[in-house]
C-alpha cells in the first residue's frame, strides 16, 4: 500500500500597512522624540570651560592723541609679552580693525593674559 501526500505551496505576499491619523501622529511623535534624544546624547559630550578658547580682555577707551602702538605697548608690558608688534596684530584681530587708525572715545578690547 502506498500513500501520497500533497503539500500545497503557499506563497507569501506582504500586505501594505495602512496607518490611521492617530497612528501617523504616534509614528511622527516617536521620530521627533528619537531625534531629540539623539541630539541630547551627542551634545552631552560638549562642555564649556574657562580654560580653553576664552581669552581674558580689558576694555580700554582711546584718549585723544593716543595711538594703537601706545596702547599695544602698555598691554605688552602689562602681560609680560615684550613684542609690541604682535600685540598690535592681536588687538587688530580682536577688534576687527582694518587699519591702525583710532578715534578718541573708541572702545577697544585688549588681551590681558
Amino acid at each position: 500500500m502506498s500513500t501520497i501526500t500533497f503539500c500545497p505551496q503557499v506563497s507569501y505576499q506582504p500586505r501594505a500597512v495602512r496607518l490611521t491619523r492617530r497612528g501617523r501622529l504616534v509614528v511622527f511623535a516617536f521620530g521627533v522624540l528619537l531625534a531629540f534624544a539623539l541630539g541630547v546624547w551627542f551634545a552631552a559630550g560638549s562642555v564649556a570651560t574657562h580654560e580653553a578658547g576664552v581669552e581674558q580682555v580689558d576694555v580700554v577707551t582711546v584718549a585723544p592723541g593716543e595711538t594703537l602702538w601706545d596702547i599695544a605697548s602698555d598691554a605688552a608690558t602689562a602681560t609680560g609679552d615684550g613684542s609690541v608688534g604682535d600685540m598690535v596684530e592681536r588687538i587688530q584681530e580682536m577688534n576687527s580693525l582694518d587699519s591702525s587708525m583710532l578715534y578718541a572715545g573708541q572702545e577697544l578690547r585688549i588681551p590681558t593674559d
